[in-house]
């Protein structure tokens, strides 16, 4: 298998030789195996520390001369080294290894990738015991170094997590369906394996090891062909069930979801507008059937329960149940902390899985600027539905879009909340809310100018909108933005 980290060995091994032979941070010469182990730990520990990890060459002399190595010498070399950085450093360093031809010279390259969990010290000792890369050589980390790393060392993501076992070539393309991410992403699905692998490593979908590499969680999770064959993500298949009626006493169906989210997304807005109630409307001169939800508001739904999960609920994923008067999303996981149940139309976009929220958005899912809900709520003024209703829970987060309904058929709390949001709307194309607005809203003619102004009156009575204009006396031309604003 090619790996990876040959061509970036190779480069800085030209950068060092010439034209002025000289050490880097990232690459270290080695004639042999040295029997200053504890020098080999320190040299382990700095590139493990380093940015982008670094490289021990043998086969090169202190003077620049490329000597060799001889082939009965390098498994010596390499489980000493494996050994030192499974037993003598905290914590344990996998390392990886490569013999190249490099001007008719065979060379043993050893790469070291940097740890995500640093400061990488010595194992049995206090952090103090750190070792850096500086001025191409190694030496002990100061404390404003130590401290630097630890500041720099974020705990992992969820997403950068391993998903699989240690897998070949083969084994990859045959788990994850990288055609149809090539297709969202609107490029060519690299030909040449090793291009294909930088490809993987870039999209963070696979992560090596020596002799392999693992399939992340947010690969498996996007691209994977079938999640039942990722043992961890099983349940975090998406759920789709239809109930007979407006509660749960009877099922008439359920799906659960095989593919990755990104690969299965179209799909699965498609098998759920199939399983939705339609309405006949004519277009065109010709009697069609459509979907009495709005389809943006679908997608924009069913991308936010998938991406904005807390995948650390363990047991339970993403789930959309189908009732005869209404439509609920949930996903595991409360609303992050700094999230306002009223203040989620609009706001700056926050995710607790960034990698996810942002690639998704160049998979052309979401747009990741925090206009989804203002965009449900668009759709759902357009096709005229009761208002969305947000739900937390302790550990779930409910979304709920309701059937088309009649502005006489809405409750009095549901109409106010529906002059909330439609007051948010407004403010964020900077406009304000009039009764012309809202009968528009609500599809009402002229003749209930009175009804509304009644009831934006209590609408702001109740605390949920407020005059623009305080000191204005006008009930006719009365303006109106959110509580908030």
């Amino acid at each position: 298998m090619n790996k990876h980290w040959i061509p970036v060995a190779l480069n800085w091994l030209d950068q060092s030789l010439g034209p002025v032979p000289h050490e880097l941070n990232e690459l270290d010469w080695k004639t042999d195996l040295t029997s200053n182990k504890d020098r080999l730990i320190e040299h382990l520990i700095a590139f493990a520390n380093y940015s982008n990890g670094g490289f021990l060459v043998f086969g090169v002399q202190d003077n620049a001369e490329l000597v060799g190595v001889k082939q009965s010498g390098v498994a010596q070399i390499i489980n000493t080294l494996a050994n030192l950085g499974r037993d003598s450093v905290d914590p344990p360093l996998a390392i990886d290894h490569a013999i190249i031809d490099y001007k008719n010279t065979s060379l043993l390259v050893v790469y070291l990738s940097e740890q995500s969990s640093k400061p990488v010290h010595r194992r049995g000792k206090s952090i103090e015991e750190t070792y850096i890369r500086s001025g191409g050589t190694t030496r002990k980390a100061s404390r404003q170094e130590v401290g630097y790393l630890m500041l720099n060392s974020p705990a992992p993501r969820w997403e950068s997590l391993r998903a699989s076992k240690l897998l070949q070539y083969a084994d990859i393309i045959a788990l994850l369906d990288l055609s149809t991410i090539a297709r969202l992403l609107q490029r060519p699905l690299p030909v040449d394996e090793s291009e294909l692998l930088r490809w993987l490593l870039d999209e963070n979908m696979i992560t090596p090891d020596s002799n392999g590499y693992y399939i992340t969680n947010f690969g498996a999770i996007a691209a994977a062909r079938n999640l039942d064959q990722f043992d961890t993500l099983k349940r975090k298949r998406i759920r789709v069930i239809r109930y007979k009626g407006r509660n749960k006493v009877a099922a008439l169906d359920e799906m659960m979801g095989q593919k990755g989210y990104a690969i299965g997304f179209e799909g699965l807005i498609d098998y759920l507008k199939k399983m939705l109630p339609h309405s006949e409307v004519i277009q065109q001169s010709l009697r069609t059937e459509v979907c009495i939800y709005p389809d943006s508001a679908l997608r924009e739904l069913v991308a936010n329960a998938l991406i904005h999960q807390d995948f650390s609920v363990s047991g339970s994923g993403p789930m959309i149940e189908i009732f005869d008067d209404r439509l609920e999303f949930i996903n595991p996981g409360n609303l992050l902390p700094s999230k306002r149940i009223d203040r989620l139309i609009g706001t700056t976009p926050e995710s607790r899985n960034e990698l996810l929220a942002s690639t998704f958005r160049r998979y052309r899912i979401c747009e990741e600027r925090g206009t989804g809900f203002q965009k449900v709520i668009e759709a759902i003024e357009l096709f005229g539905l009761p208002p969305v209703v947000f739900t937390p829970s302790e550990n779930a987060f409910k979304v709920t879009l309701y059937a088309p309904r009649k502005f006489d058929d809405m409750t009095q709390s549901e109409r106010i909340e529906a002059c909330y949001q439609h007051s948010v709307l407004q403010y964020l194309s900077s406009q304000s809310v009039t009764n012309t607005t809202a009968r528009q809203r609500f599809k009402l003619h002229e003749k209930r100018r009175t009804v509304v102004s009644n009831l934006l009156k209590e609408a702001a009575t109740k605390g949920r909108i407020k005059r623009k204009y305080p000191d204005s006396t006008s009930s006719k031309f009365a303006e109106y933005i959110p509580y908030w604003a």
